[in-house]
């Protein structure tokens, strides 16, 4: 992999991280567009590491409450900062299990599929559709909303399935206040990015280097600049129920890809 296609890799993971149209899907668009013929495991070390810098963005950007979620944590007393923790783990259980269990299988879905990027691309128009036009309420999350809408983060490790789009969508469907669906987006994947970091240090994954060091540095300073910028913006867009034009756009993309596979 060249520098050029990892700076445009880690850009494209940039802005469709915290836009709700699926940065698993566009990576791997991009990946068939460009002709990356990397093998599955070494697709995936390039998707770990621009997620990794799209996690730090997040970090950047809500600094506070992240910090309000380990205070929450490890004081022991029950205060609103103990319950919003709570619920952030709680957010974390199925998409932590789905990973787990099926590592391997979900690993080959990151290998070029474009049909099934598509197909999912479609469902998560049709989830931002519906999303914008759910009744604007004030409700905060609550345990049990967190557990679905932890549920929505799990779907949208598929590729084509937005994970902010999925999981804003779901909150705003059940009546959560837009900006604190947004936030509570954001915030609930970071664990999840460090942990499967973690674990592929431990394992060994991330010492198969096959595409080099400079290739995952340009990509991982690309998707960490464009992650701060798209993440900031995504709470102005939700919070003025815009999403219908991510909507539009999902299904312009899939069309489009749908009629490539077809006629190719």
């Amino acid at each position: 992999m060249s520098l050029f296609e990892a700076i445009i890799l880690g850009i494209i993971q940039g802005l469709t991280e915290f836009l709700p149209v699926s940065s698993s899907g566009h990576l791997e668009l991009a990946k068939f567009f460009l002709g990356d013929k990397s093998l599955a495991s070494e697709s995936m070390l390039m998707t770990v590491s621009l997620h990794a810098a799209t996690a730090l963005s997040t970090i950047v950007v809500f600094w506070k409450d992240i910090l309000q979620i380990f205070r929450g944590l490890f004081q022991f007393k029950w205060n609103e900062e103990t319950a919003f923790s709570l619920k952030i783990v709680v957010s974390m259980i199925p998409a932590a299990l789905v990973g787990l269990i099926f590592e391997k299988q979900l690993e080959q879905l990151f290998d070029r599929q474009i049909l099934l990027v598509a197909l999912m691309l479609i469902i998560t128009g049709i989830l931002l559709y519906l999303a914008d036009r759910a009744k604007q309420t004030d409700k905060k999350v609550g345990f049990g909303n967190a557990l679905l809408i932890g549920i929505a983060q799990a779907i949208a490790i598929l590729p084509g399935i937005s994970r902010s789009g999925a999981t804003i969508s779901t909150s705003v469907l059940l009546g959560i206040d837009r900006e604190r669906a947004a936030r509570f987006s954001f915030l609930m994947v970071v664990p999840l990015i460090l942990g499967k970091m973690a674990k592929d240090i431990m394992d060994g994954d991330m010492t198969q280097m096959a595409i080099g060091w400079m290739p995952l540095i340009a990509g991982f300073c690309a998707a960490f600049t464009t992650g701060a910028l798209a993440c900031v913006w995504m709470i102005r867009l939700v919070k003025s129920s815009k999403l219908t034009y991510f909507s539009i756009y999902c299904f312009i993309v899939a069309t489009l890809v749908i009629v490539f596979w077809v006629l190719k």
